[in-house]
């Protein structure tokens, strides 16, 4: 389809030869006409091949058997016309209408007259319910084997979160119900709400922007994604790869409020905790105080029990301590140590004497030992020692040739000392003498009267 038969039929000009060659070569002195740069954009555009997109029909209007459409990306908001023979919108089985998905085999076109990008439509499928439903289950089959969806990965929710992050519609019931039941089991709960789109071209990027501005939050303990439902075309956004990945790096455990039980989103594979609706999120997200409060009160009644047993348990056991007789006169345990205390005494005693006793006794009888081999007790019993008087010193006189006749002689006594003259060997001593000489007598020494 085209602006005209004249145009289609149009062969391209050749450039003149006074104008440039190329887009770069052009100057303000020598400029291309603006004809001649639409038709070099058209060959470019008329060399691109054709391609299958992926769309949502958000215009659609027909002018005989021919169809003009606007197509917009499902996720961006980013729209192209298109137009269609009338024999390619024959063979739909089931006529387009505004708000339907699409396949469509596109062959990028320029209008010269008007400069404007159209989308030839050579070929164009709905995608139905089964399709979007094929795709959703291939995409979770592949996350699952990554690992996203695994109960190792999932974290336990705080039992009092102190400040809960909401993502949801705009003024929508689900925040609603929400907030409702929240307060209602704890009054003294806090939200930190993000209202964004929950459907439509912009709700994934929406609520990953929330997300990550509330998982950055340190107060946030807890974040609740919560819609109230619909249709599966509606709930596409929380099966989006970005939104689950996003889920599944987010340091703050997320549940899915998304309320759909027939056909779910994988957000609900992904997300920490599943609720079946935004009611059913607030009651699990939030204890029920009444019920808190009673197991407090169950609590204080059982610690009290227990308290009670145990001093009981323990004056038992002092009544029965208290009764024994070492503690009934205590005392007692005095005297006896003191009993053994003064005995030990007695017997170190005893023993210390006994010891220096027998030390006395081996000191006197070493004493008499000592002083009966004294040369004293010698002297004692009259025997006397003689010395020369100017001899060596303590020279002993022990035979008569040791002091011939005129020798001066010094004679040690018991007590004291005298002076003598020897006058020479006694002829008669030695025939006179009945017996033998003592020990001290054959040393030198001579008795005395």
């Amino acid at each position: 389809m085209s602006d005209g038969p004249a145009e289609d039929a149009a062969e391209p000009a050749e450039t003149p030869k006074s104008l440039p060659e190329r887009a770069a070569d052009t100057s303000p002195d020598n400029p291309w006409p603006l004809a001649l740069l639409s038709r070099k954009l058209k060959e470019h555009i008329d060399r691109s091949p054709q391609v299958w997109v992926e769309g949502q029909v958000i215009e659609l209007s027909r002018r005989g058997t021919n169809a003009f459409l606007t197509l917009r990306d499902v996720e961006a908001e980013i729209s192209l016309s298109a137009s269609a023979w009338g024999q390619v919108m024959a063979r739909l089985k089931e006529p387009l209408e505004r708000g339907s998905r699409v396949v469509a085999l596109v062959k990028p076109e320029m209008w010269l007259k008007t400069g404007r990008l159209n989308m030839q439509v050579r070929d164009i499928r709905p995608v139905g319910l089964g399709d979007l439903l094929a795709r959703i289950e291939r995409l979770r089959q592949s996350l699952g084997a990554e690992g996203l969806f695994a109960e190792s990965r999932k974290r336990r929710l705080p039992l009092l979160p102190h400040r809960i992050g909401l993502i949801t519609g705009r003024d929508s019931d689900a925040k609603k119900d929400v907030l409702r039941n929240a307060a209602l089991r704890w009054p003294a709960v806090h939200f930190e709400i993000r209202e964004v789109a929950v459907q439509g071209a912009s709700a994934v990027t929406e609520v990953i922007s929330a997300l990550r501005e509330l998982d950055a939050i340190e107060e946030v303990d807890v974040i609740v994604v919560a819609r109230g439902g619909g249709s599966l075309e509606d709930l596409l956004p929380f099966s989006d790869e970005r939104l689950v990945r996003a889920v599944a790096q987010a340091a703050t455990p997320v549940v899915s409020a998304i309320g759909h039980e027939a056909d779910r989103p994988i957000l609900d594979d992904v997300a920490d905790l599943r609720a079946s609706t935004p009611t059913d999120a607030a009651k699990r997200i939030v204890p029920e105080v009444t019920e808190e409060l009673a197991r407090v009160r169950q609590c204080r009644e059982r610690l009290e029990r227990q308290i009670a047993l145990h001093v009981a348990r323990e004056g038992q056991q002092l009544m029965l301590l208290r009764s024994r007789p070492v503690l009934a006169r205590p005392e007692q345990m005095l005297d006896i140590r003191h009993d053994d205390l003064e005995r030990l005494l007695r017997r170190a005693h005893h023993a210390v004497g006994a010891a220096v006793a027998r030390g006395h006794d081996a000191v006197q009888h070493l004493r008499a030992q000592v002083r009966a081999l004294s040369p004293q007790q010698t002297l004692d019993r009259g025997y006397s020692v003689v010395q020369l008087l100017d001899g060596p010193a303590a020279a002993v006189i022990r035979a008569p040739d040791d002091a011939p006749t005129g020798t001066a002689l010094r004679v040690r006594l018991s007590r004291g000392a005298i002076v003598a003259t020897s006058e020479g060997e006694l002829a008669s001593a030695t025939r006179n003498t009945a017996h033998e000489p003592s020990p001290s007598q054959a040393d030198g020494g001579t008795q005395h009267d």
